[in-house]
Formats: C-alpha cells, sequence, structure tokens
C-alpha cells in the first residue's frame, strides 16, 4: 500500500527519495500529484486517498508505480486529522483514512508537484499565482476528467513492465501536455462544472455527494494514468 501520510520523503527515506525543490524535472523517477482545497480536512484529502485506492486497485503495490499522491489546503488547517464525515466517505469506498495530516499549501509542494488537480476555479487561480510554471499543470479535478476523457489513449505512450516505474511516468507527463494542449479547445458547457463544492459542516449525505462526484470525476483520470481500467 502507498504509506500514509504526506506522500513526501523525509530525511532517510529510500522508498521515496526527496527530490530538490525545483520545477519537475523530465528524467525524475516519480510523478507526483498534488490535490489541493481549501482547509485539508475534507475535500482534498477525500480526493487523495480516493485516488491512493484507485492507483492500488488497478496496479498492486503503490510504490512500485512513480505515481505519488498528496494533498494540501490554501488555507490548510495545518497538522489536523480529517473531518470525521470524510473519513466516512473514504471507508464507503473501502478506501484508507488513518495517518491522514492536513497541511498547508507551500511553495515546495507546487515546486514538486507535476500535476496539481484542485477542487475549484479558485483554488486553480491560486495555485498559478505562486508561480514556478505551475499553469500548464494546473488544473481543477473536473476540467481534467473532461480533458482526458477527450484524449485517445492509443496516443500516449505505452506502460512497460520491464521498467523500474511500469513506464508510467512518461505515460502521466505526456497525458499533462495532452491535456494542458486541448485546454483552450474543450471548454466547460458551464462555471459550475468544474467546481467540487465544499462540504464542511454539511451532513454526511452530503458528504456522500461529494465524494460520489469526486469518485466518478477519478475514475477516468486514473484509468489515463495507468492504461488499466477499473475492476468490472
Amino acid at each position: 500500500m502507498p504509506p500514509l501520510g504526506r506522500g513526501i520523503a523525509g530525511p532517510g527515506d529510500d522508498t521515496f527519495p526527496s527530490p530538490a525543490l525545483s520545477s519537475p524535472s523530465p528524467g525524475s523517477t516519480t510523478f507526483r500529484i498534488l490535490h489541493v482545497s481549501t482547509g485539508n480536512v475534507c475535500r482534498s484529502p477525500i480526493t487523495e486517498r480516493l485516488h491512493r485506492h484507485a492507483l492500488e486497485e488497478r496496479l498492486g503495490d503503490g510504490r512500485g508505480c512513480g505515481l505519488l499522491v498528496e494533498s494540501a489546503g490554501t488555507w490548510g488547517h495545518e497538522g489536523a486529522p480529517m473531518e470525521a464525515h470524510a473519513a466516512t466517505v473514504l471507508a464507503d469506498y473501502g478506501a484508507d483514512p488513518a495517518g491522514f495530516i492536513g497541511r498547508e499549501l507551500l511553495d515546495e509542494h507546487v515546486i514538486r508537484a507535476d500535476l496539481v488537480l484542485t477542487a475549484t476555479r479558485d483554488h486553480r487561480a491560486q495555485v498559478i499565482s505562486m508561480g514556478h510554471s505551475a499553469g500548464l499543470r494546473t488544473f481543477t479535478l473536473k476540467e481534467f476528467n473532461r480533458l482526458v476523457r477527450a484524449i485517445d489513449p492509443a496516443t500516449l505512450p505505452a506502460t512497460d513492465p520491464e521498467l523500474p516505474d511500469g513506464g508510467l511516468v512518461e505515460r502521466a507527463r505526456a497525458l499533462v501536455g495532452a491535456a494542458a494542449a486541448l485546454r483552450g479547445w474543450l471548454l466547460a458547457p458551464n462555471p459550475e462544472s468544474d467546481e467540487v463544492y465544499d462540504p464542511y459542516g454539511a451532513p454526511i449525505t452530503f458528504f456522500r455527494s461529494i465524494g460520489d462526484e469526486i469518485n466518478q470525476a477519478l475514475d477516468p483520470v486514473v484509468t489515463a494514468l495507468t492504461g488499466v481500467p477499473a475492476p468490472a
């Protein structure tokens, strides 16, 4: 299983080597996906852990796939656990909420990320305003879903079991480039269609509806990243 917590390596962690604080390198053997919401206690924890769970379902041992998933909040509750209803939603899907620790979005998180997926357009704008050439690799989750579904999988690099990362890092980089190229051509039918609304303080029923939105938005993204469809 992918490690608990952030997914960013600490000193001496050889399983997830820590990259230098610079823009993502094309030659890197890892591909970092950063999910961003406001407090990092509701939407982005749900998205992070559902994304990890989907990778586990498709790839098995997440440590060998080269795809690392983490999250942060633009007004993140540093050190806070995720909301109880968010943990319940994750349990509904069989995903693991344990060990999550909230954090505030920092420059270093954006610098390290190869792909940033945000809950809303405002979050996207905030990430891009931080600089670090983030514009071409930052999308709302639903925007990226829409773009990915328009990309022919045959145009992406095939996975290769002979490579340490299975060829997934090269495939993921190509997917982000293709999505960025499509962005100006495949617009949202309306602004609201790219939003995942904040369930903070809402009843569990609303949390579950948001969890369903996130899960549905993630499914084609994970399929495109891995080349493996969801289990039937």
